[in-house]
């Protein structure tokens, strides 16, 4: 699984909705940003996190 920096990683429609109403709309928007925080997302579950979590390992990136 290669993932580009420039879009979110294939995860729920929820989690998308999520994390595009929050104002992620890339990857790259992503690193750096707390787990907790995303975890507080209406729609994110643990599933989704997993998969951005190693769509960002994938570009030496992490969440806090």
């Amino acid at each position: 699984m290669t993932s580009s920096l420039d879009r979110l990683p294939k995860i729920s429609a929820p989690a998308t909705r999520a994390l595009n109403a929050a104002g992620y709309t890339t990857l790259r928007r992503l690193a750096g940003v707390p787990r907790a925080e995303l975890a507080r997302l209406h729609g994110m579950g643990p599933k989704a996190l997993d998969v951005i979590e190693a769509a960002l390992d994938e570009h030496d990136l992490r969440l806090s």
